[in-house]
């Protein structure tokens, strides 16, 4: 398959035949990480301190161990071979080889990276790439962000890199970078530098081939290797690698049709510039010496190294561009360049095509624009993920023994995790490292344009080398044994739903998944039931600073949680769903789902009304945590009274069966009457197959509807948790009335906060009292779906609460999807809600169509806040969009 496919759909027939393993359409794509310095996995230190053992400041001279970072770059999907661009203005104290940000202990709300840069477009396969960073003309205020946002305490806004004024006059650089395959292992790049300021400036760019280190550790075995070679023939760098083969990078002419010079060295640490140890002739920073400080003393003058670029020094006038091109490739072609633009054409039209296919219709174009970004951004932050905990824990055989404290450190009880694969990450600076609730939220998107690569995310994260061997999914490298909402279930659901309905039911798929999953669940019940009551204290579950207590340490006393046990009704009412879907193919699955369902009801049950007191406030018409304290008086229990998204997770664990489906399994269906007849004391307070004789669905929920209404009358109140752009993570009740707990020698209190956290607990950049966020925003508006689907239109409330208004539940959630769509959608003045008072992005044409999706969004405003290229989870605002202009929920509901 090559440039001359048909344009129609050629996407997706590409996605085909790499599916079906009959091409490698995926071998290359842009898995080359934005931050490599600063991870837990290159961290060797005895305080587990990730910050200060291997800061920015040493990345240009030090090799990494377990991956590489570089500026809007690609690579294989071992990452054995890297490309990707330095730039330097003649200025700067350092060569631009990677994207800069504040540590965790730098930035007065944590990490944050502080670079203009933009996903623009991208294919599932990486025929198409799009990309762009803005690079300042002046110096670049790297001491100004640090000491700036030093200064800063937690309740003041950030120090951003637009406003130190370093983009002033338009004094900067668009450099737009795209690729286009013209085979699978044959890759078109073209750079496009434009000069948005007043005056002619300098701009020093080095394409950069290189390889990852994998040779200076003293091991062998998969993922190691002799030292490959990378050598310059002529005008092209020829890269030979024992496994990945012989590739040949080509470099066109410059603005002038002068040739680039060609640069060699190898990937090397410079010990004797960071330690004053002994060091290799060429190290990685060779290229940062001779560009930088005029120093040729790194470079290898003959032989093979394994870094290598080209040196093009431009001077570009104002309001001017240059064009360079250049071609990575398994086959030396005599002219490289000969059809590249007729190449590029071809793809942007098959990428618009592709999407023309997946997109709802009738979008409007800026909608249109913004679902494309957010598709790029989660295809962009794919990355190479490398870890292998035992041989990390152990040190390598060549370098110094790690301090014995290491043993007693984080993540010492996943030695079993070996990582070694592509992974769909948050992002790629802020988390470039996955984190699996989060990949589960990814999947929903990643699923309408690439099914197969959902699916195999879901089950990577249950496969023996990355699921712990007692059933825990690994959290995220900071602490994989942590705790986060079992989402996974519902992914693996959706994603099955979803591409069933194109007639592609992967039952292997769902049976593959769901044998796992029940590993996950029997780890659930047994870690965290600690009375054995089915009230569960999960710890810390995704809400980081939300309530009262850390929740992943000790609180005073045993802490009933609404969220962790609904969670698990959650978990149970999924896995209730598809035990029943695989019955329909082997009944087998009958008795499993007999004991989901009798487990659900035992967990709701238990929420509503167990030994009387249940999480449930009769009084406030909301769900609580509930605290048992022991004291000289005795046992007592307290209801958290904060209203928050803690207690909106109940109405979330809900399912809709169709009893046709119930009628065709007589097992089940004769368990599950005799269940209901004989525990008819269980459905007090909450929905349990309910039915309505107009329909043939069952519902499955923790609250009655009695209750369903009294907490939807907070949620869809604009006084308490419904924001212009969505639902709030806490009420904004809690603005002028604070949560206060006062405890014998402790005070504790919660106030709303609507953006950027006023505390430490989790650090600095996660706030989830006040924020929208996109996760459990999807959830609801899917729940609300459901209910809609079980109660139907007879079934109105008041929205917003107040307003003398009703509307289904079915309107209501298209209007919540709306909601968060209006966070990237430009108003009349052209500013996007997300931007917040960046008045650059409304009023500047080479800024206006660029969207940034965040970590979370302002309750009030709708600002951005937290890592501003969070395009995993956020990318949940594509299926949004189709949400909002559907006329009716599909049915069956799927995701």
């Amino acid at each position: 398959m090559t440039s001359t496919t048909p344009i129609a759909d050629a996407e997706g027939r590409r996605l085909e035949a790499d599916g079906r393993r009959e091409a490698n359409w995926k071998r290359w794509g842009p898995y080359l990480s934005e931050r490599q310095w600063g991870t837990v996995r290159e961290d060797y230190s005895a305080d587990g301190d990730v910050w200060a053992y291997f800061p920015h400041e040493q990345a240009a001279r030090r090799a990494y161990r377990w991956g590489e970072d570089g500026l809007l770059g690609i690579c294989d999907r071992e990452c054995r071979l890297c490309f990707a661009f330095a730039l330097h203005n003649g200025v700067d104290p350092i060569l631009k080889e990677r994207l800069f940000g504040l540590s965790g202990t730098e930035g007065n709300h944590g990490e944050d990276v502080k670079e203009l840069y933009y996903y623009l477009d991208a294919t599932p396969t990486s025929a198409y790439l799009h990309a762009l960073y803005k690079y300042p003309q002046r110096g670049y205020p790297y001491d100004e962000l640090v000491e700036g946002n030093r200064r800063r305490g937690k309740t003041d806004r950030e120090l951003e890199i637009l406003d130190t004024g370093c983009f002033a006059e338009g004094r900067y650089f668009d450099v737009s970078v795209e690729y286009a395959k013209v085979a699978e292992n044959d890759i078109l790049c073209r750079l496009r530098a434009t000069n948005r300021g007043p005056e002619r400036a300098p701009l020093v760019v080095l394409p950069t081939l290189w390889f990852r280190n994998n040779w200076s550790w003293g091991r062998d075995g998969e993922g190691y290797g002799p030292r490959p070679d990378l050598a310059i023939d002529g005008d092209v760098l020829v890269a030979d690698h024992v496994t990945l083969g012989r590739f040949h990078l080509a470099f066109g002419a410059g603005p002038e049709g002068e040739r680039p010079e060609l640069l060699l060295t190898d990937n090397e640490t410079n010990s004797a510039r960071l330690f004053g140890a002994e060091s290799p002739p060429h190290c990685k920073d060779a290229f940062h010496d001779l560009v930088v400080e005029g120093s040729a003393a790194g470079l290898r003058r003959e032989g093979s190294g394994t870094k290598g670029a080209a040196r093009y020094d431009l001077s570009i006038p104002a309001g001017g561009e240059v064009v360079l091109w250049m071609r990575l490739s398994d086959v030396r072609h005599p002219d490289p360049f000969a059809e590249a633009e007729a190449v590029f054409a071809r793809r942007r039209a098959e990428a618009d095509a592709f999407y023309a296919a997946r997109l709802p219709q009738h979008l409007a174009p800026e909608a249109t624009r913004v679902m494309r970004q957010a598709y790029a951004g989660l295809l962009w932050s794919k990355q190479f993920y490398h870890y292998a905990v035992k041989e990390w824990l152990e040190g390598d055989p060549s370098q110094p023994a790690p301090p014995p404290s290491r043993f007693e450190g984080r993540n010492v009880e996943f030695r079993h995790l070996y990582n070694r694969d592509v992974v769909s990450m948050p992002d790629k600076w802020e988390y470039p490292w996955y984190a699996a609730w989060d990949l589960a939220f990814h999947m929903i998107p990643m699923a309408r344009i690439d099914p197969a690569f959902a699916k195999e995310q879901l089950i990577l994260l249950l496969r023996e080398w990355y699921m712990h061997p007692n059933g825990q999914i690994p959290a995220y490298e900071f602490g994989f044994d942590d705790v986060n909402p079992p989402v996974h279930a519902w992914a693996v659901w959706r994603v099955y739903k979803m591409t069933a309905l194109r007639g592609e039911r992967d039952v292997e798929f769902l049976a593959r998944a769901f044998h796992k999953l029940l590993l996950n669940f029997t780890w659930w019940v047994n870690r965290t039931d600690e009375d054995d009551d089915n009230l569960f204290a999960g710890g810390f579950l995704g809400l980081d600073n939300i309530g009262v207590f850390d929740r992943s340490k000790a609180v005073p006393g045993l802490l009933d949680q609404a969220d962790g046990t609904a969670w698990m009704a959650f978990f149970c009412g999924t896995m209730l769903s598809i035990a029943l879907e695989l019955a329909g193919h082997d009944p087998a699955y009958e008795d499993v789902a007999s004991k989901f369902l009798e487990h659900y009801v035992a967990i709701a049950d238990a929420m509503n009304c167990l030994g009387g007191r249940g999480l449930w406030s009769e009084e406030d018409g909301f769900y609580y945590d509930q605290l048992h304290l022991v004291t000289r008086e005795g046992h007592s229990r307290l209801p958290m009274r904060l209203r928050s998204m803690v207690g909106l997770i109940p109405i979330v664990a809900c399912e809709v069966l169709e009893e046709s489906i119930i009628e065709r399994m007589p097992g089940f269906k004769k368990r599950m009457l005799w269940f209901l007849k004989h525990r008819g004391d269980l459905a007090r307070h909450a929905t349990y197959l309910a039915e309505d004789q107009s329909h043939r669905h069952l519902l499955l929920a923790i609250p009655s509807k009695e209750r369903l209404l009294r907490v939807l009358r907070y949620l869809l109140d604009e006084r308490e948790f419904l924001s212009p752009h969505g639902i709030r993570a806490l009420s904004r009740h809690h603005a002028a009335e604070p949560f206060v707990l006062e405890l014998p020698g402790e005070r504790h209190e919660v106030r709303y906060a609507p953006a950027e956290s006023d505390s430490y607990m989790f650090g600095g950049n996660s706030n989830w009292r006040g924020p929208v966020w996109f996760p459990v925003n999807y959830l609801i508006v899917e729940a609300l779906e459901r209910y809609h689907h079980f109660y139907g239109d007879a079934l109105t409330v008041e929205y917003p609460t107040g307003s003398g208004e009703q509307h289904t539940l079915h309107e209501v959630s298209r209007d919540l999807a709306r909601r968060l769509t209006q966070l990237f959608l430009p108003d009349a003045e052209g500013r996007r809600p997300c931007h917040g008072d960046d008045v650059i992005y409304g009023s500047d044409p080479a800024f206006r169509d660029l969207v940034l999706f965040y970590e979370y969004f302002d309750g009030d405003t709708g600002r951005g806040c937290g890592a501003s290229h969070q395009t995993g989870w956020t990318a949940l605002v594509a299926q949004c969009f189709e949400k909002a202009v559907a006329k009716r929920p599909r049915e069956p509901f799927d995701g």
